[in-house]
């Protein structure tokens, strides 16, 4: 589903509300993510899951293909764990997938 479609599916169920405005909204609620997201908050909507940025440490990694050691900088990752209403509905066992 992309953003297009999920506006269309919102729409549909909001009848009385004009497709911009919807959009708008769409774009609103996004938008307010983002910048939480990018300030290192989290995310927590109940029922659908979390989403929160974790940082990761710099390292010494190694090419898979040469065996060379290789310097692996530190980096912010963001990371999505399902909530149990949604994991139960997709009949999944883990709660937690990396994005």
């Amino acid at each position: 589903m992309r953003k297009k479609d999920l506006i269309q599916a919102i729409g549909g169920k909001i009848q009385h509300y004009p497709k911009r405005d919807v959009a708008s909204a769409v774009e609103a609620v996004f938008s307010a993510m983002k910048e939480a997201l990018t300030e290192g908050q989290r995310i927590e909507l109940r029922g659908f899951g979390v989403f929160s940025v974790v940082s990761r440490k710099a390292r010494m990694g190694r090419n898979p293909k040469t065996g060379e050691s290789v310097y692996v900088p530190s980096s912010r990752h963001l990371l999505f764990k399902t909530g149990k209403d949604l994991q139960t509905m997709i009949g999944g066992r883990d709660g937690s997938d990396e994005v």
